[in-house]
């Protein structure tokens, strides 16, 4: 069986290729055999593909799940919470973003203002320049968009649940100067309280889930965020 594996981050660096056209002799696999085999045919990425996870017609895969050949495959490594241009989109109802533009903060929050809500707010992540004692120049962000904008509506459908509120996502990716937004998170509801509670939701599920990688560009040395096992702990519960 032929399988076609989109690769990410430092993945996708390590192994030369966004895509992986990889030959499995048995008729089927499961994820969890597959990243084996991986690991096996690449030992100089074993590492990195041990950490990560697979994800199949854009959904993450227990390790027992069956892959067929139709399906639609990615080999996922911890997330950093932002594929170029081919991939940018948007949803189909117009609330979440995946962009090489800059963020136009007005633009989002007006996507999610209503007459019966009375609180809004929007959080805004930028790139900050000193992380400790590591100076940063510039974050590169690449993202999954497909799969990134379905994990945007998932929290935007369970803001709503929990909050009666609106939500609205973007997030950039490519290159993303200092000071300047990479992600722009808009929410409203009737009450201050909810809508406290559903931004503070919104980002760390984004941070948590969505696949969105970002690489550190200091004066002297380029490394993407995430890559170790520490980074495990971030990834969804059920798969932990």
């Amino acid at each position: 069986m032929q399988i076609s594996i989109r690769l990410f981050a430092g993945l996708a660096e390590a192994l030369g290729s966004q895509t992986l056209d990889f030959h499995v002799p048995e008729p089927q696999v499961t994820a969890g055999k597959l990243k084996e085999l991986l690991s096996a045919s690449y030992p100089e990425a074993a590492g990195q593909i041990a950490v990560s996870m697979i994800a199949i017609d854009r959904e993450y895969a227990p390790e027992d799940t069956v892959i067929s050949p139709s399906s639609e495959v990615a080999l996922i490594p911890p997330v950093s919470g932002g594929e170029p241009s081919p991939d940018e989109g948007n949803s189909r109802n117009g609330l979440y973003t995946v962009t090489e533009q800059p963020l136009r903060t007005d633009d989002i929050l007006d996507k999610v203002l209503d007459k019966g809500h009375g609180a809004s707010l929007v959080f805004i992540g930028t790139t900050r320049e000193m992380t400790g004692d590591e100076r940063t120049e510039a974050l590169y962000y690449e993202a999954y968009a497909p799969m990134a904008l379905s994990k945007f509506e998932e929290i935007g459908r369970e803001v709503m649940e929990r909050w009666q509120a609106r939500c609205a996502i973007s997030h950039r990716i490519g290159y993303v100067g200092l000071k300047e937004a990479s992600v722009v998170i808009a929410v409203s509801s009737p009450h201050r309280d909810a809508c406290y509670e559903a931004s503070r939701f919104a980002i760390e599920e984004l941070k948590r889930m969505v696949p969105i990688w970002k690489k550190d560009i200091g004066a002297a040395a380029e490394h993407w965020k995430g890559a170790d096992k520490a980074h495990l702990e971030n990834w969804p519960s059920a798969f932990n």
